[in-house]
């Protein structure tokens, strides 16, 4: 029982990265396929999933194809009801889908004004009056939430929900555009975009280059605030400390550098991916601290 999901770049499309988390964090099995969101290609690779016509789109095991991710997500609870996609308190779970459904509905200016992008941090970045009226929007939701689930910090209502994987993205402008908001839900951002598979998500993403850039901003860049710490580099020779891809146990055939050590990866996504963000990945750090 697999279900097949259609998604964007990964770096810039924030509902793709809502329709990922949906499936990866709660434990769905899934496929995943790439549409040509940039390269012009996105009319072709949709025309098999017709009527849908946008990233992210899923098929389910039964072959129902469901556009838009409020839509995807409600499927998603329905068919994998153990899960907890949603608070098992309904008036937790009522609150969530209204936090979802204002975040597909609302905030026009922030996603206008502030792409979603994962590679860097803008220094000096002013958001207009309307954006800032946005992020106070949000603050008020995230607030109601925490008065809902009477939790201060961490996921919004307690337990991670699809609450949460819905301002993931919001999180990344936050970060990513050094938008106004408290301390503490400066703290509730980080910690969402520190999660693993946020990691993984990005990392994947960063193994692809673009020129041009297609959200340009001329303003001085930091590094992005999470996974930049440890350095690994591509390196195109061996031997490796291992001789096995510790993700797909298949020979490896290319190879990065790390703490003055090679270590070999089966194919050059699986380096790169490693390369953009070592610790992101549970498989390569047992492996390196195995030896």
């Amino acid at each position: 029982m697999t279900y097949d999901l259609f998604i964007g770049d990964r770096l810039f499309s924030s509902w793709s990265m809502r329709g990922w988390l949906m499936l990866e964090k709660f434990g769905i099995p899934h496929r995943t396929h790439m549409i040509g969101l940039y390269s012009g290609t996105m009319a072709a690779d949709m025309t098999p999933l017709a009527p849908a016509r946008l990233v992210p789109t899923l098929r389910t095991p039964a072959g129902t194809v469901v556009g838009e991710s409020l839509a995807m997500a409600e499927t998603l609870a329905e068919e994998n009801p153990n899960v907890g996609l949603w608070p098992s308190d309904p008036a937790a779970r009522a609150a969530a889908r209204w936090l979802c459904a204002e975040m597909v509905a609302g905030f026009s200016s922030l996603r206008g004004e502030c792409p979603m992008q994962l590679l860097q941090c803008y220094e000096g970045f002013t958001p207009s009056p309307e954006t800032l009226t946005d992020l106070a929007r949000i603050e008020t939701l995230w607030a109601h939430a925490r008065a809902v689930s009477g939790d201060e910090t961490g996921p919004l209502f307690g337990a991670y929900s699809l609450a949460d994987v819905f301002y993931t993205p919001v999180a990344a402008r936050i970060i990513g555009y050094g938008l106004p908001v408290s301390a503490a839900n400066r703290a509730y951002c980080l910690e969402l975009l520190s999660d693993t598979s946020v990691r993984q998500w990005r990392a994947m993403g960063m193994t692809k280059s673009y020129d041009p850039w297609p959200y340009p901003v001329d303003l001085p860049t930091q590094p992005w605030p999470v996974g930049t710490d440890r350095k690994a580099v591509a390196v195109y020779s061996g031997p490796s400390v291992n001789d096995n891809c510790p993700y797909s146990g298949k020979p490896v055939q290319d190879f990065l550098e790390l703490d003055g050590q090679i270590w070999g990866l089966c194919n050059p996504f699986c380096r790169d991916k490693t390369v953009a963000d070592p610790e992101a990945w549970p498989a390569f750090v047992e492996m390196i601290g195995a030896r």
